[in-house]
């Protein structure tokens, strides 16, 4: 008898969750016209969350190739939305770093990433939507950490 997989555990309704926030912010933002394609809002949005960060890091944040990565940079650099900056540490490395025109691109995307909260929330208590959130920011940490010392056992290994 084949093993069947439960389509409701956590990793599955992560997954679907993340996909079908992803299509629909990328169909929101397609509708309203920027100036931008969906990939290039996330490489900005991840930009402006990391901070100053290389293009490598910002790569493995998003989860995509770091090649992906510095194609997306290359327009939004074009764009005047972000600026590449040699790192003080390794001249060789590249550091992003978010310009004042990106932050005006982000606060016009804000409303429609809030409006999409908004919907997902629905039928949701304020209550039962923050401790989910409490609960996930739980979750990321427990996995972060688990990372962490993978990858501390590796380095002693």
């Amino acid at each position: 008898m084949p093993i069947r997989s439960d389509p409701d555990n956590v990793g599955f309704l992560i997954a679907d969750v993340t996909r079908l926030l992803r299509a629909e912010m990328d169909r929101r933002i397609t509708a309203e016209g920027l100036a931008l394609n969906p990939g290039d809002v996330r490489t900005l949005s991840h930009a402006a969350r990391c901070g100053a960060t290389r293009q490598n890091l910002l790569a493995e944040r998003i989860g995509v190739e770091a090649m992906t990565v510095s194609a997306s940079l290359d327009r939004l650099e074009a764009l005047g939305l972000i600026e590449r900056q040699a790192d003080s540490a390794d001249r060789r490395a590249k550091l992003v770093h978010v310009t004042a025109a990106g932050e005006a691109m982000l606060e016009s995307i804000q409303p429609i990433a809030a409006g999409l909260r908004t919907e997902a929330a629905k039928g949701v208590s304020p209550a039962d939507w923050q401790r989910f959130l409490d609960t996930l920011k739980q979750v990321r940490a427990n996995l972060s950490a688990a990372r962490d010392q993978s990858r501390k056992e590796s380095a002693a290994a």
